[in-house]
């Protein structure tokens, strides 16, 4: 049996689960999230947990069953926590700032970017160079953080561009570097 599709769900208080035929819906404190789980998967809520079955030990059962609880357990932790990412601005110049409900970012292109989130994700700019992404659907948020560092990619020379935080961009040494030893 799956390691991951064995360990049950840990339930928080508030979070209310209903399921219907081949739909989960996950209601907390946060807002409301919805799965459409294959048949072939099983729901079972025993006090404050939940705990996944599969339906044969097929291969793509296997699969499906710590794929599923992974994903349960992102619905559950998402509408009693929520998720959030944060983005770091490296460079001389570059920064974001919030106009509206738009996120302007100035990153050495000769125009600024203009980036409107999801309804349902939110964006706060506590400083010019750290964006904070938050919401309650966890591959949103990590779909929007990564659309925002692709506008500039941190670069191996200077390391210049938007970043993860905690990311760590490996370092090239220059063109000088390399002639400075070939002399």
């Amino acid at each position: 049996m799956s390691r991951i599709g064995r360990k049950p769900v840990p339930v928080a208080k508030g979070v209310k689960i209903e399921k219907s035929d081949e739909t989960l819906k996950v209601k907390g404190p946060k807002g409301e999230l919805s799965a459409k789980v294959p048949a072939s998967i099983g729901i079972e809520v025993k006090e404050s947990e939940l705990f996944i079955t599969r339906s044969s030990d097929e291969k793509s059962q296997r699969a499906l069953h710590g794929t599923w609880r992974a994903l349960i357990n992102n619905l559950v932790k998402g509408v009693s926590e929520g998720f959030q990412r944060k983005l770091e601005i490296v460079g001389v110049g570059y920064k974001a700032e919030i106009k509206g409900k738009r996120l302007q970012l100035n990153l050495g292109y000769s125009h600024p970017i203009i980036f409107v989130p999801p309804d349902s994700v939110k964006i706060e700019v506590p400083i010019p160079t750290n964006i904070l992404i938050s919401g309650i659907d966890k591959q949103l948020v990590g779909q929007v953080a990564s659309k925002i560092r692709s506008f500039r990619p941190p670069e191996p020379y200077k390391g210049k561009g938007v970043k993860y935080e905690g990311e760590y961009v490996r370092r090239k040494a220059g063109k000088a570097a390399a002639t400075a030893g070939a002399k």
